[in-house]
């Protein structure tokens, strides 16, 4: 192993060389490599008793895997919501791996710092306060989780518990009020004991997945004074539709009860000025979680969590031994320790291109989702299931099951020009189509209809 290891190390400009040379090779096929790729994985290899060395490595990795990695990085990949990579966040990232921080603690590397800026640089484009504090996590599932053991502290605190230190037993059980959360927030609930049952629907507005403000008041009010979580949506899933946020924060001010907003990608919208306004009364949060590898476009992993409680997020998340000191340290902000140097990425590409650049990314994929959604309305094959709000079309075929809908998808596999992920909604089996990455622009919706036009007879 040290022979090999010494060898690569002599090696190691050529091997980046390779490792360049494979990354544009690919990078410069993604408008026309396949959207999505489903194929069978080759049989499983050992492990050599004598190493191949890191060219070897990557050359067989290439031979084995690459033909099968789908092009999610690309233009016309509309599932889930996915961002690809700026040029400026693919020069971080890469510094990431060489630079090789662990930012946990101040003291040693300036890497932290970056974080910091990077955080504030968030602040000032999602237009919250100074008095929120974050952090960078593995993306929105963690931010959410992080958010949610808080306010869990923040609940029981104020009925007399330190759960962070005295745990969960025999405690009430915290009251969780939501609307249309998101699965990543029912997933935190289960990881952090309080159960994906725990949520109490609220209802919501007549035909949107937003929450009534009257019916969450009509809760609040009943609760007595007792304090309660408040889960609220900034770009909901399916259709990109906010929760009245300036609505809910009052009402939490009012009745006393924590507002966690799930942000992440809807958070983006801050950028535009013609959708800011979704997300007046965002500063009334106690919480929030946001996305980097979705509008910001920078590579997975990357999340960011904001609380205006920082004290209350740090005694839950605090890492107490004697080599790891009592400071003002970042791996008291999240569950890890040892973590990444994810926030270069996102200063890199912050800085790169400006709040003049993000804004037009945003209003960019409004706009062809806006384009998107008049074209499948003048189809004859496919209906709009929800207005188009921001940069989600989620949309249905006019006729046929959800076994028809599934077709369609195999259909638009197989053609390799675009690549949407299906859902439920208003009780019909729909799909979605999510823009979100900086290389998708109006050439491409030419394309991504005809892919639709094409799939709907193999689908019959």
């Amino acid at each position: 192993m040290s022979d090999l290891l010494s060898r690569d190390l002599s090696l190691l400009p050529d091997l980046l060389d390779q490792a360049r040379a494979s990354a544009l090779e690919f990078l410069t096929a993604l408008p026309t490599r396949p959207a999505g790729i489903r194929s069978a994985p080759p049989a499983p290899l050992g492990l050599p008793d004598a190493g191949l060395g890191a060219g070897d490595a990557l050359a067989l990795f290439r031979r084995r895997y690459e033909a099968g990695l789908s092009g999610s990085a690309g233009p016309r990949y509309l599932g889930f919501v996915t961002g690809g990579t700026t040029p400026a966040a693919l020069v971080g990232d890469w510094l990431v791996s060489a630079y090789d921080q662990n930012v946990s603690n101040d003291g040693d590397s300036l890497a932290t710092s970056v974080e910091r800026e990077a955080l504030g640089l968030l602040r000032s484009l999602f237009g919250l306060p100074e008095s929120f504090e974050g952090a960078f996590v593995s993306g929105a599932t963690a931010a959410n989780i992080v958010s949610l053991a808080t306010a869990r502290q923040w609940v029981m605190e104020r009925l007399g518990h330190d759960v962070s230190e005295e745990g969960l037993w025999g405690l009430p059980k915290p009251v969780v009020l939501g609307g249309a959360p998101h699965a990543s927030v029912l997933k935190a609930l289960s990881i952090l004991g309080m159960g994906r049952r725990s949520v109490e629907a609220v209802a919501c507005l007549p035909d949107r997945p937003v929450m009534d403000p009257k019916a969450l008041e009509a809760r609040l009010a009943a609760l007595g004074g007792a304090p309660a979580i408040v889960l609220a949506s900034a770009g909901e899933v399916n259709t990109g539709d906010f929760d009245d946020l300036e609505a809910l924060g009052q009402l939490c001010r009012r009745y006393g009860a924590w507002l966690h907003v799930d942000g992440a990608f809807g958070i983006f919208a801050a950028c535009s000025p013609d959708h800011a306004q979704l997300l007046r009364g965002l500063a009334h949060a106690d919480s929030v979680a946001a996305d980097g590898h979705k509008w910001l476009n920078v590579p997975y992993d990357s999340g960011i969590v904001f609380t205006r409680h920082l004290a209350l997020q740090e005694r839950v998340f605090r890492a107490v031994a004697a080599y790891l000191g009592q400071g003002p340290d970042l791996l008291h902000r999240t569950p890890e320790n040892s973590r990444r140097f994810r926030a270069l990425p996102a200063w890199m590409t912050l800085m790169a291109y400006g709040r003049d650049g993000h804004r037009a990314l945003v209003e960019r994929s409004c706009a062809l989702a806006r384009d998107l959604g008049e074209g499948l309305a003048a189809s004859p094959h496919y209906t709009l299931l929800a207005p188009v709000k921001l940069n989600i079309v989620c949309f249905a075929l006019r006729s046929g099951d959800a076994a028809r809908r599934d077709r369609l998808l195999q259909a638009l596999q197989a053609d390799g020009r675009v690549h949407f992920t299906p859902t439920q909604y208003a009780g019909r089996p729909g799909l979605r189509a999510a823009f979100s990455n900086w290389r998708t622009d109006a050439a491409d919706l030419p394309l991504i209809l005809a892919a639709l036009e094409a799939a709907v007879i193999s689908a019959r």
